[in-house]
């Protein structure tokens, strides 16, 4: 009940209903429902426990396989104690008690890199005074560690608190990637950078480096530096430097995030031809060249040679399992127009299928990677020409509406092909209003098919195509949105079928972002009570 006050004279003072309602705020009981993507498991009560920046640690379970010195967990730590605890915002000292966030690891994998079959799963227990964090590899556990700083908030007079928790948690798919192009636009390594940092808030876990293209090769071979000493936008501000690619990679590894590197042949490969010659197919007008270029030569032995010594490198500098070597959109017309190449298409037998030379290319590539032991992952146009290529290489769908994309499912599932699905979540484009709508509601597994086929669905990517796309626009442009196919790719599909249940999560989501400086877009109209605060 509201008492009126009165001031000594007697006559009425008219309360402070702001301050009130500050003051009821404050003892409300919340939950957090706040977790994006969406846990597995998640129970979570009103039961809420203070936290003291200056009484908060993280430590090492007793029985846990990691101590003290594991190079990812000990700069995770330091890492998200600033941001559960951010200073852009009110920050009040209260007098709660110690708290500790207890991490155990079954596996010590520390200086190792995150791969296709590492584990991310982990359970979190938040209860007085402790948090106990359990995973079995040490990239279960960063995604934990996420988890939690989610769950932690500020009440309206900058104390921060906790609530009671029990989360159970793993991925729908092993395969959540970004992809970045860095040859239509250079993008800066910091820009890089900060994509993994926002990945990781999204618990992506495969940074897809396209990262040559026909406009740029920005990446300098210490094999062949031609390359990029004549096919980059600029030989020396415009490259990405054995030492930005180690930066790049090291980052990721930090965060739990494989780097996948693409080197698209036979076609997308004009910057290739300006750095080493006899590479690309010369165009003809009859019997006389042209002088113009087309995809890489497919007739001559030197390509191969040529190919083989670059894949070795590329295969020492990146370390993970996969390697992309694209194949998509190869076009014919100069291949057909060039008289050598048409005399060993007659010498192969081919015909006049040239199908069936790309076919012959893809396969001698796939080749030189397997013999790296890389598994190769390419577009689905290589499927599309029939290619014999290894049980093992992956399949990329990019092409088609949902009823395309669907049948390229089935059809590449059952020839018993792994496939990663991108064909819905090309992000680059762009439409007015809340189109994260549209990539949430993707159903990558309700495809005409078996169960062992859908088991081959490994996972997604949401796919930034730079045209239009560099370091002014990246960021806004990819966040919130990517973050709606990260929770499809995360999260258990039943409990993620509403886009209304979604929304003020999402919402609540990309404030977190921005305070984290990330300068992801707003879905809708409204506010945020850390906004942006310029760069």
């Amino acid at each position: 009940m509201f008492i009126p006050a009165y001031s000594h004279s007697g006559r009425h003072v008219r309360p402070n209903y702001n301050v009130l309602l500050l003051i009821i705020l404050q003892f409300v009981p919340r939950t957090v429902e706040g977790v994006w993507p969406l846990p597995q498991t998640f129970t979570s009560s009103t039961e809420r426990y203070p936290l003291n920046p200056q009484a908060f640690y993280f430590g090492y379970g007793s029985q846990s396989a990691v101590r003290e010195g594991c190079s990812v967990l000990d700069a995770a730590f330091t890492r998200y104690f600033s941001l559960i605890f951010p200073a852009n915002g009110i920050l009040r000292f209260n007098q709660a008690g110690p708290f500790t966030v207890e991490v155990s690891v079954g596996h010590d994998d520390c200086e190792g890199y995150p791969g296709e079959d590492s584990s991310e799963k982990y359970s979190l227990s938040v209860s007085a005074g402790h948090a106990s964090l359990k995973a079995e590899t040490v990239w279960g556990a960063l995604r934990g560690l996420e988890t939690f700083s989610q769950l932690v908030y500020q009440d309206d007079s900058g104390s921060y608190f906790v609530n009671k928790t029990e989360i159970e948690d793993f991925p729908r798919f092993q395969f959540r990637g970004i992809l970045l192009d860095t040859s239509r636009h250079y993008l800066p390594v910091q820009a890089i950078l900060k994509t993994l940092d926002a990945m990781a808030y999204s618990k992506f876990n495969v940074f897809h480096w396209h990262i040559v293209d026909d406009p740029s090769f920005p990446y300098q071979s210490w094999t062949f530096p031609d390359l990029s000493s004549k096919g980059a936008f600029h030989p020396v501000t415009h490259i990405y430097t054995q030492s930005d690619v180690r930066r790049v990679i090291s980052h990721a590894r930090m965060r739990g995030i494989r780097v996948l590197p693409e080197f698209d042949s036979p076609g997308h490969t004009a910057s290739w031809g300006k750095g080493q010659s006899n590479l690309l197919t010369p165009c003809y007008k009859g019997s006389t060249p042209t002088g113009t270029f087309g995809p890489v030569n497919p007739a001559l032995p030197s390509t191969y040679h040529f190919m083989m010594k670059l894949f070795k490198e590329v295969s020492s500098v990146f370390p993970d399992s996969y390697i992309h070597l694209g194949g998509d959109e190869v076009n014919f017309s100069c291949w057909k127009s060039n008289p050598d190449v048409r005399a060993f298409m007659h010498k192969m037998g081919f015909g006049v299928d040239f199908t069936k030379l790309e076919a012959f290319y893809m396969e001698s590539i796939v080749n030189i990677t397997s013999a790296l032991n890389k598994t190769s992952i390419v577009w689905q146009d290589v499927f599309d020409y029939h290619e014999r290529i290894p049980k093992d290489t992956v399949l990329h769908i990019w092409k088609g509406v949902p009823a395309s994309y669907y049948d390229e499912l089935s059809k590449i599932t059952k020839a018993g092909k792994r496939v990663v699905l991108a064909a819905p979540w090309y992000i680059n484009h762009i439409s007015y209003g809340q189109d994260w709508r549209n990539y949430y509601t993707v159903l990558p597994t309700n495809f005409s098919g078996t169960e062992e086929q859908k088991k081959l669905v490994i996972g997604g990517e949401v796919c930034m195509w730079g045209e239009y796309v560099d370091a002014t626009n990246l960021s806004p442009r990819l966040w919130p949105r990517a973050s709606a196919a990260a929770e499809r790719l995360w999260s258990d599909e039943k409990q993620t079928s509403s886009v209304e249940k979604a929304s003020p999560r999402l919402m609540d989501f990309r404030c977190k972002l921005l305070r984290r400086g990330i300068q992801a877009e707003p879905l809708d109209v409204g506010h945020c009570q850390h906004e942006y605060q310029g760069i």
